[in-house]
């Protein structure tokens, strides 16, 4: 039952690490340039941005943080308090994100093609977006799926080389699931990056319609933990 329940955690990071790379592919390249669920990116830019760099702008730069701040501030109440009480509180943040990237969707919709003036609705957009990835920074942190940050992949990175046979650290957990966990984390941002990127800049979609791909795809990762036997999600609980 253990084995069943982490391999169905491992399955739902591996998709939400992918959305996320969907994700700051649309931030980047047609609500900023700016990162909504990687912050330390975003404040790296508001940096560049506040000397007059060209290209970057502070406004969604500011949006992101705010909106991060504020959905991170809300999920870490919500879900403290939903644990108390015994409820799925992992499912009821995938769904709050899941709805709250719908609604950056929907700002979004007129968004046709990367790099036009930015607006009201790009800011707002942004905000949305990075307040959905708040949540989401939180909940899966909460989870505990070791190997698999989802959003921050710098440190799955690491592991994976320090625990390889190039460096051998045996201080980072070597072992063969840890190390497929960080290989998977890591190809599934990328792949998320690349994906975004693509049906962007070559099949020309619209930045409300990829986020709202990926809003239904977190739909159905809670709709998954909807389905699955408590006992089997009981560290999700």
């Amino acid at each position: 039952m253990r084995a069943r329940r982490g391999t169905f955690l491992v399955w739902a990071m591996t998709v939400l690490t992918l959305t996320t790379g969907m994700i700051e592919a649309v931030s980047f390249l047609a609500l900023g340039p700016v990162f909504t669920a990687v912050q330390t990116g975003t404040l790296l830019l508001l940096s560049f941005a506040l000397v007059g760099v060209g290209g970057l702008a502070v406004a969604p730069c500011l949006a992101s943080v705010a909106g991060f701040t504020v959905g991170a501030a809300l999920s870490a109440r919500f879900e403290s308090r939903s644990r108390v009480r015994g409820h799925r509180w992992f499912r009821e943040a995938l769904m709050a994100e899941s709805l709250v990237l719908a609604v950056a969707a929907a700002v979004a919709w007129g968004i046709d093609r990367p790099g036009e003036t930015l607006t009201g609705r790009h800011y707002t957009a942004a905000g949305l977006v990075a307040l959905a990835m708040g949540i989401r920074n939180v909940s899966t942190l909460r989870t505990g799926v070791r190997g698999m940050p989802v959003t921050v992949i710098t440190r799955a990175l690491a592991a994976l080389i320090g625990a390889s046979p190039l460096a051998v650290d045996t201080r980072l957990a070597p072992g063969t699931g840890e190390q497929v966990r960080r290989a998977v984390s890591v190809a599934a941002m990328f792949a998320g990056g690349l994906s975004g990127a693509w049906l962007l800049h070559v099949v020309r979609i619209s930045a409300g319609t990829a986020l709202l791909f990926t809003a239904v795809l977190g739909m159905a990762v809670a709709l998954a933990f909807t389905l699955a036997p408590r006992e089997r999600m009981s560290d999700a609980d």
